[in-house]
């Protein structure tokens, strides 16, 4: 009887380390956030974009903030303008402004200023920094001399181009030969990818798309490439029915 306890003891005691392992993976893996970061298009406000009800709320534009529907209200994020590298750190001032889906989000004159946006090609990402980052504890003094400064500052007005009709950005993308391409999600297996490929075919009119293997464990669903902003916009708007809350657009040279 006593050989018979002290196999079960073994027998428990070698189950609960195989377990604890596996438990202690899972909660890991739960705890690791990741951050929200975002490539795409975003609109520079003016009044009258508010004013036409482009754009449902007003936005200051001699302030630091931005307006993006998929982050909290008051979220620290780096704003980079991705065709010359500059960067800026911003606030979210809203998640509940509407303006058009093919943006990311809506950015305040002063931000364009400063990180010198181009009317033409206004290519951003959009990166979430957690509140109690040291990188945002660095620049909070900073900015709020810079806000002092900023509110007294005039600002030049920046006319916003209708992506849609720009000669001069068509003229720019042909002579740099530069595509864009619209990134649905990337998936751990190539069957999840296939099944993607098969809701667009079901559920959008799109027909340019596939799948990209970045690795063995990554499977990438895209649209494209489009080589003009309209068709791309056109796309971008259908793959919105796919009810991805994070469609990003890549830039393809």
């Amino acid at each position: 009887m006593h050989y018979k306890n002290l196999i079960l003891f073994f027998v428990l005691l070698l189950i609960t380390n195989c377990v604890a392992p596996n438990q202690s993976s899972k909660i890991s893996k739960i705890s690791i956030k990741e951050l929200y970061s975002n490539k795409g298009f975003t609109l520079v406000y003016e009044d009258k974009l508010f004013q036409d009800k482009i754009i449902s709320k007003k936005l200051d534009n001699r302030s630091y903030l931005i307006f993006n529907r998929n982050l909290k209200k008051n979220a620290n994020v780096k704003i980079t303008n991705l065709i010359n590298g500059k960067s800026i750190i911003a606030k979210n001032h809203s998640n509940n402004v509407n303006f058009p889906l093919f943006y990311n989000s809506v950015i305040s004159q002063r931000i364009s200023n400063d990180i010198e946006i181009s009317i033409n090609e206004p290519y951003i990402e959009i990166q979430l920094i957690e509140n109690n980052s040291s990188f945002v504890a660095k620049k909070t003094k900073t900015f709020d001399e810079e806000k002092n400064v900023a509110e007294k500052a005039p600002v030049d007005g920046i006319t916003i181009s209708d992506l849609n009709q720009s000669k001069n950005l068509k003229k720019e993308t042909e002579k740099k030969k530069i595509s864009f391409s619209i990134k649905i999600a990337d998936f751990f297996y190539r069957g999840s990818a296939e099944e993607m490929i098969k809701r667009i075919k079901n559920e959008t009119k799109i027909s340019n798309y596939k799948i990209i293997t970045i690795s063995e464990t990554k499977f990438r669903v895209i649209l494209g490439p489009f080589n003009d902003i309209k068709t791309l916009e056109d796309s971008y708007i259908k793959a919105t029915v796919l009810n991805f809350d994070n469609l990003e657009i890549l830039r393809n040279e």
